[in-house]
């Protein structure tokens, strides 16, 4: 037995098959003293640490495992999604108007329709939705609906009224389309990336009191899956909210945040008192972003899309807004590696991920800040090594495949399809990785997850590129033993052992041992943060 006190504990599991994480651990009990774990052995050294005080929980031979980490996520936003007008049961066209045309008749006057989720790449029929759709359901009243990636958004024209964009202006900003019929002119009201800021400025912001009830439910939600901590994509705002709830004890998920920012400079000051050893909450660097998304066509590639018309405006995809003048946007990077801050770098398309890791290759001794890449979901095969060289982490989002699969080829072609996603031979290569969700843009389940990495099956049910799959054991050490190293918390979470923050789950399957094909129903049974038992809710 392992053991590193010599108070009695408070907390003791024991009955189960347990993954710890580390192979010189072989366990089915452990000891939780405080919030710590005291010790890890077999059912009868664990019990003999017991006193009457002792909870003593039997996993009843279930899988325990360390608390995942769900290494990309938009938190707060994904809570409030949960409120919005949900476009994910559209099927067609007729569905997508039907679903608006009843939110549009249960509403006052002037009210805003703000909805999320749509995509209609797997439609039978797919065809990018207008304000024409929808016009003569919503009249008066705004609409905002964003595409699942939140790259795209639809507004009709109500919406475009109140933002000052018409036929003769305003030019696309940097970074984004305000897409056109390129006959006429007019906006057909689909925005792209940094053009849906204009439209962002207008909507209504949410209550302190919708914050808070967002938080409490997505938290929540999470814990089901025995998810312990995330590594959160937040905006400034957002602090103030986790902070709230953390000082009231009710935050259940470790939040170790990347602060998405278009300026770090001007955005410092005010995250500093976040910049801590707290155990639940602090701020670990900053986010940016290169490029958009696959769907959206914004996507930064080396070649054009296979499906770019004669009238695309940017057949390659494009930079993000804050990369557009390349220069500034790697003098900003520069600035916050210097101070000390990690850097976590949004980069889908081929070129974006290049641009980016020649820029990480440019700093002195990156790996030793743990900077990292999000999606890595294109590379040029040349760029795969570069992670393992430069030290820097990738974090993938393995759900993206099945969704991004079925039509990737139409957007790419088949050559480049085989570029995608390619976490086994980052793996090979020696490259870190963490796996998450980005949930909202997918939900975040991590056995969906691990399903995926495994299987590489596509939501049409077809397998794409089998070739990258990996283990269950590599899939589950992305989601606990690698996110805390990418956050420098390897000390204190990941694996269970003693010592270390008692953050773990008991499944109600097998992750490890059930088919393939059941892997995204298992749920957790209990999850335990600190000691605490936060799933089931008390």
């Amino acid at each position: 037995m392992s053991i590193v006190q010599t108070e009695h504990p408070t907390l003791i599991i024991v009955n189960g098959r347990m993954w710890t994480g580390t192979p010189t651990i072989d366990a089915t009990a452990v000891a939780i003293q405080g919030n710590k774990i005291m010790a890890v052995g077999c059912d009868s050294e664990i019990k003999s640490l017991a006193t009457k005080q002792t909870r003593i929980i039997d996993a009843d031979q279930c899988r325990i495992i360390p608390g995942i980490t769900d290494s990309h996520t938009h938190l707060l936003y994904a809570g409030l999604q949960l409120t919005r007008l949900s476009m994910n049961g559209a099927t067609c066209k007729r569905d997508f108007i039907g679903l608006i045309a009843d939110a549009a008749r249960n509403i006052k006057p002037e009210q805003w329709i703000l909805g999320c989720q749509y995509s209609v790449e797997n439609w039978k029929q797919p065809e990018q939705p207008s304000k024409d759709w929808i016009d003569e359901f919503t009249g008066d009243n705004p609409l905002l609906i964003t595409r699942s990636d939140l790259h795209m958004a639809l507004v009709n024209s109500r919406t475009l009224q109140l933002a000052g964009i018409t036929r003769e202006g305003p030019k696309d900003p940097p970074g984004g389309e305000i897409q056109r019929d390129f006959r006429t002119g007019e906006p057909t009201g689909l925005l792209k990336d940094a053009a849906m800021q204009i439209v962002f400025d207008l909507a209504p912001t949410p209550s302190e009191a919708d914050n808070l009830h967002a938080l409490q439910t997505i938290c929540r939600k999470s814990n089901r899956w025995g998810i312990t901590s995330i590594h959160d994509m937040s905006l400034p705002e957002d602090l103030a909210v986790f902070n709230k709830q953390n000082e009231a004890g009710q935050l259940t998920l470790r939040i170790n945040s990347f602060v998405e920012t278009p300026d770090f400079r001007a955005t410092l000051p005010s995250i500093k008192q976040y910049r801590s050893a707290d155990p639940m909450l602090r701020v670990a660097g900053f986010k940016a972003f290169v490029d958009g998304s696959l769907g959206s066509r914004t996507a930064y590639m080396k070649e054009p899309y296979m499906d770019a018309s004669e009238d695309t405006r940017y057949p390659c995809g494009m930079r993000a807004r804050c990369a557009a003048n390349w220069t500034d946007f790697c003098d900003m990077l520069r600035w916050g590696h210097e101070q000390g801050a990690q850097l976590a770098v949004h980069a889908i398309g081929d070129q974006a991920n290049s641009d980016i890791l020649s820029f990480f290759e440019s700093l002195s001794n990156p790996g030793s800040h743990r900077h990292r890449i999000e999606h890595v979901q294109h590379l040029n095969p040349e760029d795969v090594p570069r992670f393992a060289k430069s030290g820097i982490i990738a974090s993938l989002q393995p759900a993206h495949k099945a969704d991004d699969g079925p039509w990737a080829e139409t957007a790419i072609g088949s050559q480049r399809l085989h570029n995608m996603y390619a976490w086994r031979s980052l793996i090979e290569s020696g490259a870190r990785l963490c796996f998450g969700s980005d949930v909202p843009v997918v939900p975040n389940n991590p056995y969906y997850g691990v399903f995926e990495a495994v299987s590489g099956q596509l939501a049409d049910g077809r397998t794409c590129i089998p070739e990258q799959n990996i283990s269950r054991e590599q899939a589950l050490s992305c989601y606990t033993v690698s996110p805390p190293f990418a956050v420098f918390r390897e000390h204190e979470l990941g694996t269970i052992e003693p010592g270390k923050l008692a953050d773990l789950a008991i499944l109600d399957g097998d992750l490890l041992e059930t088919s393939i094909e059941n892997l995204p129903g298992i749920v957790a049974r209990t999850t335990v943060l600190g000691g605490n038992v936060v799933w089931p809710p008390c």
